[in-house]
């Protein structure tokens, strides 16, 4: 990364190459970013995506190779991309709505659920199942061509990532975002890879290409909401 001179954006054919390429099966590759190297151990509620986007690896990327060019820390850089890089664009704003419209501010004690995407923020942590980028012919894996659960490679990078990153925090309230990411949560607990917990069953993937989004959430929302109530009732609620 140190090597990439600094700029307003990049291209895939700058950042998707053989330097930076983790692993591939086929038209399957996976893709290193820096932003997902950042583990926040003491987040109350962890938000699960399927893969980083090209977008989110792009910022991630620009973010990170700036900070190293100040000189500052790998650690300090990969923080830094993950604050820039998490849930970006569009995605975020859809989503900081339907966590607020069912309540999420309530459950961790805070304004507005906008303030957990502060960087003096401690109470989130976004994560994917696959920790790192994954594209399919050089465009973003959307969760179902190929499926994760039937695919070798995806379900292997699943187990490799995010079981031990789950290991690292402390009981959060695990949210999974769409019905991919869903469906590989209860495979796992099928397995007894992972213990139910703490999991907000039914909350739609944000992204505008998601285009049953509302009316998914609209379906969910009585649900996320008595589960959020019932954690209210039974534990202690975080503090920010």
């Amino acid at each position: 990364m140190n090597s990439l001179p600094v700029k307003q954006k990049y291209s895939k054919n700058e950042l998707l190459i053989n330097d930076f390429k983790l692993k591939s099966s086929g038209d399957v590759e996976m893709f290193y970013s820096p932003h997902n190297e950042y583990i926040n151990s003491s987040a109350k509620v962890v938000l699960v995506g399927i893969t980083p986007g090209w977008q989110q690896m792009e910022i991630a990327f620009r973010t990170a190779i700036i900070s190293l060019k100040d000189q500052q820390s790998y650690e300090e850089a990969c923080k830094k991309a993950k604050f820039a890089a998490r849930m970006a664009g569009s995605m975020r704003d859809n989503l900081i709505n339907m966590l607020q419209e069912i309540g999420l501010h309530d459950f961790l004690k805070v304004s507005h659920v906008r303030k957990l995407f502060d960087s003096d923020c401690s109470l989130l942590h976004t994560t994917s199942l696959i920790r790192f980028p994954v594209f399919v012919n050089k465009e973003n894996y959307n969760g179902h061509q190929p499926s994760m659960i039937n695919h070798a490679f995806l379900y292997g990078a699943v187990l490799e990532s995010f079981l031990p990153e789950l290991e690292c925090l402390d009981y959060p309230l695990i949210i999974p975002l769409g019905k991919s990411v869903e469906t590989v949560l209860r495979r796992l607990l099928d397995e007894q890879k992972i213990q139910e917990k703490k999991i907000l069953w039914g909350f739609p993937h944000p992204s505008g290409a998601n285009g049953h989004r509302i009316k998914q959430f609209q379906n969910s929302k009585k649900s996320m909401q008595e589960i959020l109530s019932e954690y209210l009732s039974n534990t202690e609620s975080p503090r920010s």
